[in-house]
């Protein structure tokens, strides 16, 4: 498990109609940024389809990873994070059983312009943003499921 408490300073969301749709958006930027600095090659972000939405997609030369991204805001001036603002206890196995169909989906679509990966795996990633949409906690549990 990766943790990372100290990413990006002071990255803020861009204002947008709709303040959950903006969070997740920013919350994905954040993931993805965060896997850029493990090695990871984002491929895709926000892959929809009509059976859900795969939050990212990416590739490390070895390890074709896909990212569910659970986010949740806490106060400003809040100094630590409450129990029951961590965004990863929410992560159900109905939503990590439909990212793996997914998965499968993304798979047979992109076959021919996908990369060739030895392992594939599932990972988690919790983004913590505070009410002005500054980071302040971002938690990676790699291979969750």
């Amino acid at each position: 498990m990766a943790t990372d408490r100290t990413s990006p300073p002071q990255e803020r969301a861009a204002p947008a109609g709709d303040p959950r749709r903006a969070l997740g958006r920013l919350a994905e930027e954040l993931a993805a940024a965060h896997l850029q600095r493990l090695g990871f090659r984002v491929l895709a972000r926000t892959v929809r389809t009509r059976q859900g939405e795969i939050d990212v997609i990416a590739f490390d030369g070895r390890t074709l990873v896909f990212a569910e991204v659970k986010t949740r805001r806490a106060g400003a001036r809040q100094r630590s994070i409450r129990p029951d603002q961590e965004p990863l206890p929410a992560l159900t196995r109905r939503q990590r059983a439909r990212l793996r169909r997914l998965a499968a989906a993304w798979l047979r679509r992109e076959r021919g312009d996908r990369p060739s990966a030895q392992d594939i795996r599932f990972d988690a990633i919790g983004v913590i943003v505070d009410s002005d949409g500054v980071l302040r906690g971002l938690d990676h549990i790699e291979g969750a499921w």
